[in-house]
């Protein structure tokens, strides 16, 4: 048995989670022993008691054969923890997902995500806002992450989809239990323009309980969370708070006090959130200015390509222009440019999402070519 089925296997364990499977492999050393232990060694770990160690006992090679063969057939691709393609800001949560089943392209620029929530239940005003903010940020560079589910989420989706950005919906159910089933065709276009994503075996049904586990990782998978129509119980509150836990920035539209579907947004801003009445509030907190088409002017920088870019600061403009289409090292960057390493580092993720420059293995930076964005 490979160890790639080894985690599915022990994925299909609903009750293990990363923090389970930590402390396991820590004691056993490989997923595949795990499988192969006995009941009195698996119940001798903190947290893994009679029903999951029957559960895991239980287990067959058929059963991850046919898991495997069933994401094989919806031509998915299941990648680990352990992958270099697992996303980057999920691995750095708590307890991320064991194993993602992927529908589409996760993507390295995927990275600068901002997920986009709210009620199912959402009024004009909330389904409007969702599509316009999700466009305007799609614009900027950013990735939209949501939960596919009625609602915003869906007019959140369709405002990257609109502006030809990338998008990433997670489910709260296995890929044979699409939910809500109106939304079969939206995936289908969700997974050409960026990737429909679970940690939920094939036949998991959606069932209430997915949904706060779904919610960790559409957190888990942005820089912000911007919630924008929530009513008290709202499980995009939820999603919020996994957001504050893991660090991340929380943003809240801010609705009418007469309206049900505000309380959960007003609530957030009287708690700290940021409040956002346009793009340029999310765009601030991340010490971003808004990006702005422009063509090279005709003087003899531009000829060179050493032209700065419409729409830079004049710290984003020396950087871009100390990179070309030849990798160069951070540490040559570094030291031509009189910045300290925080502003650096601050710059290059600004750069990064509004595509001008790559960062390659070895921290090489590279500048992309116009004909690339």
């Amino acid at each position: 048995m490979t160890r790639l089925e080894a985690l599915v296997g022990l994925n299909m364990v609903g009750d293990i989670g990363s923090i389970r499977l930590k402390k396991l492999l820590d004691y056993f050393g490989k997923p595949e022993s795990i499988l192969k232990a006995p009941a009195e060694k698996l119940m001798a770990i903190s947290g893994i008691g009679q029903q999951i160690t029957d559960q895991i006992r239980s287990l067959k090679k058929e059963d991850i054969d046919r898991e495997i063969k069933l994401a094989a057939k919806y031509n998915l691709k299941i990648i680990t923890i352990d992958d270099k393609d697992y996303p980057q800001n999920l691995r750095q949560i708590y307890d991320p997902p064991i194993v993602l089943y992927i529908k589409g392209e996760i993507k390295s620029e995927d990275r600068f995500s901002i997920a986009i929530v709210g009620s199912r239940r959402a009024s004009f005003y909330g389904l409007t806002k969702a599509g316009e903010f999700a466009y305007s940020l799609s614009e900027q560079g950013f990735t939209i992450v949501s939960g596919m589910a009625r609602g915003i989420d869906t007019y959140a989706h369709r405002g990257a989809l609109k502006q030809g950005g990338r998008t990433i919906a997670v489910m709260g159910s296995g890929f044979n239990h699409i939910y809500p089933p109106e939304n079969r065709e939206t995936a289908e276009e969700i997974a050409r323009n960026g990737a429909v994503i679970c940690e939920f075996p094939m036949d998991t049904e959606p069932f209430k309980q997915n949904f706060p586990r779904r919610n960790r990782v559409i957190s888990g998978l942005s820089l912000g969370i911007l919630v924008v129509e929530a009513a008290r119980n709202s499980g995009a509150l939820i999603t919020a708070d996994f957001g504050l836990e893991q660090g991340r920035e929380v943003f809240a539209l801010p609705g009418k006090v007469d309206s049900h579907t505000s309380f959960g947004t007003n609530g957030l801003i009287k708690q700290g959130a940021r409040l956002v009445s346009s793009i340029e509030d999310i765009l601030e907190e991340f010490n971003m200015p808004m990006s702005t088409a422009g063509r090279h002017s005709n003087s003899d920088e531009a000829k060179s390509g050493h032209a700065p870019k419409a729409g830079l600061t004049s710290e984003e403009a020396l950087l871009y222009n100390s990179v070309s289409e030849q990798p160069v090292a951070l540490d040559e960057i570094v030291e031509k440019l009189d910045l300290s390493i925080s502003s650096i580092s601050d710059i290059l993720l600004r750069l990064q999402i509004k595509k001008l420059i790559r960062q390659l293995p070895g921290k090489q930076l590279v500048r992309i070519p116009d004909a690339q964005r």
